[in-house]
């Protein structure tokens, strides 16, 4: 058998290489795990002749099964979505509008970002849980039974929150369940809440908190701080999203898999000054990348001029990329941006960029490092809808005659920066001078744009050249691959 490195290019070409998929569910199974009953009702109510069903990666072996059934009890088209644009949280509504679908059937987890384009419709994972075990990991958690809990969970844990609310809530009277509210008037999630309102109004004197598709109600007086957070499921990004959020709240946590609760030790302080660091990057960019990290959560492009508009006075210029899947080699074919700024939903917000050449910030961080109104606090926003006119951490601009050129020190190289460097200057007279007259502060002020590093590269890609090439005929060139192209012959 010939190993990846054989002299042979053919060889390596051909090579198979063995990768373990994840077994298939019984036919019998599939209505228990993915609800094709619901389903189909739900198309037929609504009389859909073209269905787009959205998979996550680790469920597309189960999608061929799950679309015919489909397709035997309804006789509708259905179109399998498999590698999304962005996150698979997220519902691909680009993707569906491609085949001209009616609807979209979404499975596996989500992030309950609203949606507006098209109908919706959530299947949830029916992952087993042992009850019983949460229940004793709960009281070994918390062994003061007049404890405020609030219990949170994956969205593919739903099915078994009522039964263990059922064992625990006479033992623990302040214990709060939440619930999945769906947002949207054509959002449908087969058993659970739905709600058209993102702001419930109180109740009975109780506040109601709605926020990243949960909603729960704390007792009259209280505060969420008040409260402590048991999540039930795996780490990831939608825990890390809450304790990002509920950073003065002490999270517990149940792991479904190994059937075993823990105190969560990670230090939300060193995590929320890892970002502070990022701030200061974004604080001393001159040139930001906004990075539109999707197309489906409502009010994206609303949020991308919030931020244009934020960027430009503060002094620093701005540059959309729209490139799907973020990875490091696409990124670093971009050295003239200082930071990015990444628009997405929730839980795909907060990126450990520690991989990336430059910074990878949220629409909150850059709204703390530009806009001079709002302070870092403890407060801490991963939903940028929130940050729009009308939400609940809106910080308007202030008025461009009230500003004042003010000048700090940065916190990393020690510098004296500028705010406001396009204060008073047209963006058609500052986007096409390099250099501009100041005030006695600062006399001049960089405000060089990529164009400007460009043509400052030693290297700038390929160029043309017309005249200077002298033109040849074409002649066969190597073949084969890098490692031994085949004029080479054998390395002995």
């Amino acid at each position: 058998m010939a190993d990846a490195f054989s002299s042979s290019s053919e060889t390596v070409i051909q090579r198979v290489l063995e990768v373990s998929l994840k077994s298939n569910t019984p036919v019998d199974k599939l209505e228990e795990l993915y609800q094709i009953k619901a389903t189909c009702d739900f198309i037929l109510e609504h009389q859909f002749a073209k269905v787009a069903l959205q998979f996550p990666d680790e469920l597309l072996g189960d999608s061929v099964a799950i679309a015919e059934e489909i397709n035997r009890n309804t006789n509708v088209k259905t179109f399998i979505l498999g590698d999304t644009s962005y996150g698979s949280c997220c519902v691909d509504e680009v993707a569906a509008e491609h085949v001209g679908a009616d609807c979209i059937v979404h499975y596996g987890s989500a992030c309950l970002s609203p949606s507006k384009r098209l109908p919706l419709m959530y299947v949830f994972e029916r992952r087993p849980v042992d009850v019983d075990k949460c229940a004793s990991s709960f009281r070994e958690l918390y062994p003061d039974s007049q404890s405020n809990v609030v219990i949170l969970y994956d969205v593919n844990y739903a099915h078994v929150v009522d039964d263990l609310v059922t064992l625990l809530s006479a033992e623990y009277p302040n214990l709060v369940s939440s619930q999945l509210v769906v947002e949207g008037e054509r959002c449908y999630s087969h058993g659970f809440v739905k709600s058209n309102d993102s702001s419930p109004p109180e109740q009975d004197g109780s506040q109601v908190i709605y926020q990243f598709g949960r909603q729960f109600s704390l007792k009259t007086g209280s505060s969420i701080t008040d409260y402590s957070m048991f999540y039930i499921g795996e780490e990831g990004a939608a825990l890390r999203n809450f304790m990002m959020t509920w950073n003065r709240c002490s999270f517990c946590s149940f792991s479904p898999a190994t059937t075993t609760g823990r105190a969560e030790s990670i230090s939300v302080n060193r995590a929320l000054m890892k970002r502070y660091y990022s701030i200061e990057r974004a604080k001393d960019a001159s040139v930001v990348g906004i990075l539109v990290g999707t197309l489906g959560v409502a009010d994206y492009l609303t949020i991308i001029q919030q931020l244009k508009e934020t960027i430009r006075r503060a002094g620093k210029k701005s540059y959309m990329f729209a490139m799907g899947k973020l990875n490091v080699p696409k990124l670093a074919n971009f050295l003239e941006i200082d930071v990015y700024v990444l628009i997405a939903c929730p839980e795909n917000s907060l990126l450990d960029s520690s991989d990336f050449y430059k910074p990878v910030v949220t629409p909150f961080e850059m709204e703390v490092a530009c806009n001079k109104q709002r302070e870092w606090s403890e407060e801490y926003v991963t939903d940028f809808r929130r940050l729009l006119p009308g939400g609940q951490s809106h910080v308007p601009l202030a008025d461009q005659q009230d500003e004042s050129d003010e000048t700090d020190v940065s916190l990393i190289t020690g510098a004296l920066r500028s705010h406001n460097l396009l204060n008073g200057e047209p963006a058609e007279a500052a986007s096409s001078s390099s250099v501009v007259l100041r005030n006695q502060t600062l006399t001049v002020a960089n405000t060089n744009s990529a164009a400007s590093f460009l043509a400052g590269r030693s290297w700038r890609g390929l160029e043309q050249k017309l005249g200077d090439t002298p033109v040849v005929k074409a002649v066969e060139g190597r073949r084969g691959i890098a490692i031994a192209y085949e004029e080479e012959g054998t390395a002995s």
